[in-house]
């Protein structure tokens, strides 16, 4: 046998599509020619398993080597692919029989001596091999990740001479049994911790309970990232499917999975951070802050420090919840359902307003520090919440706030009538979120007087709605009434807040 077809799978994002290692061996100069758009180090791996099997003891084929990479339009990178070319050069020099490899997938880079070394982004490749029904060989490294996949045989291995022995027979590969990473069991911030600010715990909880974004304006020292890095605690914990989702996107990211399983993400990037730093991208695309900090939190920290670039390039992922990367050669699709919780000084010395400290910004300096920040990104935050400076008594008081154990419960109870609409307030749109809010005629005549004071767009509207329903659901009621408007208008008053 001359021709050798071994399975394995690339990394497409966070999809893992099926790709063919085809190995003829042909009568001619000894050579290798590798073929199907290899990346450098797919390229590399020509000398890496001409090593690995001379060091393991194997005969490496001294004839002309053709191998490809099929579909030969996919772009292939990483090392991911020595096992698979390694097995297929034995397979088609006859040293392993061709049968040994049905049913089989396999990925792993090999070091000089034939040990395997871990990969990323398996764990997408392990759910497509589960998909397709074969069993699947990896680094032992890897193991653990791979099992998360479910109903899915997963044979580890330490050395590539391991592997050759399963395949032969002599010493079968054991799958792999896992129960799973632990849950976390680290207490995280407590609410209770956060003294005063019962307005701002408001808005906090609100955000919890209908996944809303979220913006605290206020001067420095008055707890903004305090209350933000409390949000996880009180958000639902994460199914397995969302579990899974977080891990995956971590496994194509280079990141330990086993760390936060279960944990929502919490992401603080530097307001230093690029475009493609925040959404993802690069000539490899990768994911950004905004995809690993899927189905949890992005908090931005001085938000009119940032780039307004960077700001304005977040918008379409707030609305759609993914982000296409599109380059010349290829695309990728990941994952970007984040809530967004920011905080900000009302002006540069940070003063604005705060009765402890006189502000120092002319009227000029005050006008560009707000205005970095655009009317459309602003429209895509529900509320908008004044963090005021607390008074003495207040800082020193003992007395605890409400746990965050306690305001989880009232979150699980709003989002459990939220269930019954099939996606949280946030996402509500068009008819849907008519019905679910069903106005009083009074109401609806009401609430547009005031968009019409107020100069609210059709987007701070529907927005209103939302919170408005979540606030409901809040109290138990089956709609909004007088009261939700009031508040959740109440919540977008950002120009009050800041230009007093």
């Amino acid at each position: 046998m001359t021709l050798a077809i071994i399975h394995t799978r690339a990394s497409l994002g966070l999809e893992a599509p099926e790709v063919l290692v085809e190995v003829h061996l042909a009568n001619g100069l000894p050579g290798i020619t590798l073929v199907g758009l290899p990346e450098a180090a797919v390229k590399e791996s020509r000398e890496r398993v001409r090593s690995a099997l001379i060091n393991a003891g194997f005969d490496f084929p001294l004839r002309r080597i053709t191998l490809n990479l099929a579909p030969a339009d996919l772009p292939k990178e990483g090392g991911r692919f020595d096992l698979p070319i390694a097995l297929g050069l034995l397979v088609a020099s006859g040293q392993v029989p061709r049968e040994a490899l049905e049913g089989i997938e396999c990925a792993g880079e090999l070091a000089l001596d034939g040990r395997l070394r871990p990969v990323t982004g398996v764990l997408p490749m392990a759910m497509a091999t589960c998909h397709a029904r074969r069993r699947l060989i990896v680094p032992r490294a890897n193991a653990d990740e791979a099992a998360l996949a479910g109903d899915l045989d997963v044979l580890p291995a330490d050395h590539l001479l391991e592997v050759v022995a399963h395949l032969l027979g002599q010493e079968p590969l054991l799958p792999h049994r896992s129960s799973g990473p632990a849950p976390s069991t680290e207490p995280g911030p407590d609410l209770a911790e956060v003294r005063g600010q019962h307005q701002a715990r408001r808005a906090l909880e609100v955000a919890a309970a209908g996944g809303h974004n979220l913006l605290f304006a206020g001067p420095p020292g008055t707890g903004k990232t305090m209350l933000a890095s409390r949000l996880p605690g009180i958000l639902p914990p994460l199914s397995e499917q969302e579990a899974l989702e977080v891990a995956a996107i971590r496994s194509v990211s280079g990141l330990a999975h086993a760390e936060q399983w279960g944990v929502r993400p919490f992401r603080a990037p530097h307001h230093t951070a690029s475009a493609v730093a925040l959404v993802g991208g690069g000539s490899k695309p990768r994911p950004g802050e905004i995809s690993l900090a899927h189905r949890g939190v992005l908090f931005l920290d001085e938000l009119p420090e940032f780039s307004r670039h960077v700001l304005e390039v977040m918008r379409e992922p707030m609305e759609s919840g993914q982000i296409h990367i599109a380059r010349a050669s290829h695309e990728r699709r990941f994952p970007a359902g984040f809530q967004l919780v920011a905080a900000m000084n009302p002006c540069p010395c940070g003063h604005l307003g705060d009765p402890r400290q006189p502000c120092h910004c002319t009227a000029a300096q005050i006008q560009r520090y707000q205005a970095r920040l655009s009317g459309p990104l602003l429209d895509r935050i529900d509320l908008q919440v004044e963090v005021p400076a607390l008074a003495p008594e207040q800082l020193t008081s003992r007395e605890p706030g409400e746990s965050s154990m306690v305001v989880r419960e009232r979150v699980l109870a709003a989002r459990a009538r939220q269930a019954t609409r099939g996606v949280l307030n946030a996402q509500l749109a068009g008819r849907a979120l008519e019905e679910a809010c069903a106005l009083r005629a009074g109401d609806r005549a009401w609430l547009a007087g005031v968009l019409e004071r107020l100069k609210l767009s059709a987007r701070a509207y529907h927005r209103v709605l939302r919170v408005a329903l979540t606030l409901a659901d809040l109290a138990g009621e089956g709609r909004p009434g007088r009261d939700q408007l009031i508040e959740a208008i109440g919540y977008r008053q950002l120009d009050r807040l800041l230009k007093r």
